[in-house]
């Protein structure tokens, strides 16, 4: 799949079916799934509809994962695409943000090929600009007129001065408390419900970590090649590499191996 295409079609869905339905959500047309805080609306399942049907227009062999699809039918998450090309679709990454009528969204998608993160953009609807990188090639925000800006990772500091985002949402409960506890050691603590724009605000050299407990491939696909490409280390919990098919086992970002190791040996000690 084409990365100047799939871009193309994010920006148009998000055209469609998500700015004319942002803070005009009707009654009825936003539902919660697993929990309370956990929604889906109308414009996720139109924008979903809108990219799935053009990439498979664009590209016939394709396979095409979308969140809203998967939580309809979560075997599509079991079935193995070792020989096929596939895209991870979030159509509203940042959905609770959305329904709330809070202006930080994004729509996501990653390539995947033989289980490696090969591509992804990050577009932002309400900027109209977007991250994106393939594997290799580095990591840039890109804008309509074309201007095109390289991203890198910010560089290390002392665990005291670092800012960086946490989702302790998925913690283990047992472990919340000493986690957040000790986040008191580091300068800034951030967590803005939509991990599409965290990965911009990394890629963009503003955050010095980043933590994820539950890892989705819609959510993370895309980002961890652009943090990998932007210069950052990028491992789970374990120190092993991240791959789309790892849904367990967290996900640490660092300026530097050092800093992901003070990080895992000071902060998040799971």
């Amino acid at each position: 799949m084409n990365i100047e295409r799939l871009t193309a079609i994010l920006r148009e869905a998000a055209a469609k079916e998500i700015m004319p339905r942002f803070r005009r959500l009707d009654e009825g047309t936003v539902r919660t799934k697993s929990h309370a805080h956990d929604l889906v609306t109308e414009a996720d399942e139109a924008s979903e509809r809108y990219i799935t049907e053009a990439i498979k227009a664009a590209s016939p062999q394709t396979v095409v994962i979308g969140e809203e699809a998967v939580a309809a039918d979560p075997k599509l998450l079991d079935t193995h695409f070792e020989n096929q090309t596939v895209v991870y679709v979030d159509p509203v990454d940042g959905t609770w943000n959305f329904a709330a009528g809070l202006p930080l969204f994004a729509v996501m998608a990653a390539v995947v090929q033989k289980g490696e993160v090969v591509a992804g953009v990050i577009y932002d609807p309400l900027g109209d600009d977007w991250v994106m990188t393939e594997r290799g090639c580095g990591c840039f925000q890109v804008f309509p007129d074309g201007r095109m800006l390289r991203q890198k990772f910010a560089d290390p500091v002392p665990l005291d001065q670092m800012a960086g985002t946490a989702s302790a949402s998925y913690l283990a409960v047992d472990k919340r408390a000493e986690i957040l506890g000790n986040l008191a050691k580091i300068h800034t603590l951030g967590a803005y419900r939509c991990a599409g724009h965290e990965y911009r605000l990394g890629a963009g050299g503003n955050l010095n970590f980043m933590m994820y407990n539950k890892l989705t491939p819609w959510d993370h696909a895309a980002g961890s090649l652009m943090m990998i490409e932007a210069g950052a280390h990028v491992a789970h919990f374990d120190g092993t590499a991240y791959r789309p098919a790892h849904m367990e086992g967290g996900l640490l970002v660092a300026g530097s191996k050092d800093s992901w190791d003070e990080l895992r040996r000071e902060v998040f000690t799971l």
